[in-house]
């Protein structure tokens, strides 16, 4: 069964290179031919910066979207899951914008080269959201040629794609902005809102809120429609589709769910398991 995404262009292309951070080695990715491995452009890297090697064991399974986690200490933004395991050393910068960067430079462009299509780097914020996103949008526009950017009703995309998540308070100052170099994380309450997909280019949400089905038995149809209508209904707004909160323990039943999510339209398929989804994808590819 071949994948395919529905995700609209954003638009025009800025090619660009920025940085200038050593790499941990060549990689497939960053490599000297045209083009690289294909991109699992499905698979989104939940909680990345729990791997051993953040962003980049990402990378080397090809993956589309990676996800980080911040809190604003001071004028710091520390990477991590919960605030008693943040460690000063681990930065949005150096976990992620400093070698992003540099994969941009060495790839001619692009974070896996010869591919047109924007890396996600999916932002969860954990402090305050308001406060948080200005001080992120103050760091991210130090590299100004890394990212897809709006201004003033256009966008321009770039290698990398950034879309704010977590708390809610963020949405204020963002939509306030006339220019910005992120996007904002929707829910399903905002499926059909006046909100258009050059501000909202995702929407994500819990999967045990909206369905049942955990991957155990047949789909039950209601749910299946259920679900086609959600993805129909984004695709048609040029937006995409990620649930959280999915099976993520190897077996029938989270190969069972991710088939479905992929035959309804869902966008990313969220995990844990970097190896077990580009081994799915992979087999659904060459089907």
């Amino acid at each position: 069964m071949a994948l395919t995404t529905r995700r609209r262009a954003l638009t025009t292309f800025g090619a660009a290179l920025a940085g200038t951070v050593a790499l941990p080695g060549p990689q497939a990715w960053a490599g000297s031919g045209h083009h690289g491995p294909r991109p699992l452009w499905n698979a989104h890297a939940h909680n990345d910066y729990e791997h051993p090697r953040p962003l980049f064991d990402a990378l080397d399974h090809r993956f589309g979207s990676v996800e980080a986690d911040i809190f604003l200490v001071g004028d710091q933004l520390l990477i991590g899951h919960d605030a008693s395991e943040l460690d000063p050393t681990r930065t949005l910068e150096s976990l992620y914008l400093d070698p992003l960067s540099a994969l941009v430079e060495a790839g001619r462009g692009r974070v896996y080269r010869g591919w047109r299509r924007p890396l996600q780097l999916l932002i969860d914020i954990k402090t305050e959201g308001s406060s948080t996103y200005l001080e992120l949008d103050r760091h991210l526009r130090r590299y100004p040629h890394l990212f897809t950017r709006y201004a003033h009703g256009r966008v321009r995309r770039g290698p990398v794609t950034a879309v704010i998540s977590g708390d809610r308070a963020a949405r204020i100052p963002m939509e306030a902005q006339t220019e910005r170099r992120a996007f904002y994380d929707g829910r399903l309450t905002d499926l059909g809102s006046p909100a258009p997909a050059s501000f909202i280019p995702l929407i994500s949400d819990n999967w045990t809120q909206s369905f049942t089905w955990l991957g155990e038995g047949p789909f039950p149809e209601a749910e299946r429609q259920k679900l086609r209508g959600i993805t129909g209904a984004a695709h048609a707004r040029g937006q995409v589709i990620r649930f959280w909160a999915t099976p993520d323990a190897a077996g029938p039943a989270r190969d069972a769910l991710w088939t479905e999510l992929l035959a309804g339209g869902v966008d990313y398929l969220n995990t844990d398991d970097l190896t077990g989804l580009e081994m799915f994808l992979d087999g659904h590819m060459s089907a």
